[in-house]
């Protein structure tokens, strides 16, 4: 195709880029600082989840930025991930870890928030923990592992999206829809082969 898709494109971009960003900071510059600075283990848990807190939205926003870009990139590129040789392989894993990122981050706040209620100072919400007592040490140790999780799978996802973009090129288009039997889609095909590299 040779449309632009800016908007789409950078809408998926954006929304990951933050989305991976904003995760590794939280694991490794709230959560330290919380570490640091925190005094007890109540203290650090009230810094930590204040901040996540105030992060959350902005990276809900994020990632249904990301989502919707990746919708419309996938529509837009529907004849290469169906003839292009390898488009369809890395769309497979690429959907794959969207999907257990979405899951880590889901269960991340799920978590951090019951320990966001342990700790608290207000009354209502001390007692809304009571009512769902949870052992505090686990808690924790699942909330790392799950907040680490989420910049490793997004990681990836940034690795893929570098593949992709090398996928896009002329040549390897190209070759592709050659690998892929791409004479028997002579307008896919025509495509790649008009938009590769003329000789002098």
């Amino acid at each position: 195709m040779s449309e632009r898709n800016t908007l789409i494109r950078s809408l998926h971009d954006v929304g990951l880029a933050a989305w991976f960003g904003g995760s590794l900071m939280g694991a490794v510059g709230l959560n330290g600082a919380a570490a640091d600075e925190g005094g007890s283990d109540t203290a650090r848990d009230r810094i930590s989840s204040s901040g996540w807190a105030k992060w959350t939205p902005v990276n809900a926003a994020a990632i249904g930025a990301h989502l919707f870009g990746g919708g419309g990139l996938l529509a837009a590129n529907a004849h290469r991930v169906a003839h292009q040789q390898g488009v369809g392989a890395s769309t497979a894993v690429k959907t794959v870890l969207t999907g257990a990122a979405l899951a880590a981050t889901a269960y991340a706040r799920v978590v951090g928030k019951k320990i966001e209620l342990a700790s608290s100072s207000d009354p209502q919400e001390s007692e809304k923990a009571a009512q769902h007592p949870i052992d505090v040490e686990q808690a924790r140790r699942h909330l790392a592992m799950a907040q680490w999780a989420v910049p490793a799978l997004t990681g990836c996802l940034v690795v893929l999206n570098a593949l992709h973009g090398e996928q896009q090129r002329p040549a390897e288009q190209a070759r592709g829809m050659w690998g892929h039997g791409g004479l028997a889609h002579p307008p896919a095909f025509r495509d790649a082969l008009h938009r590769l590299p003329v000789g002098r």
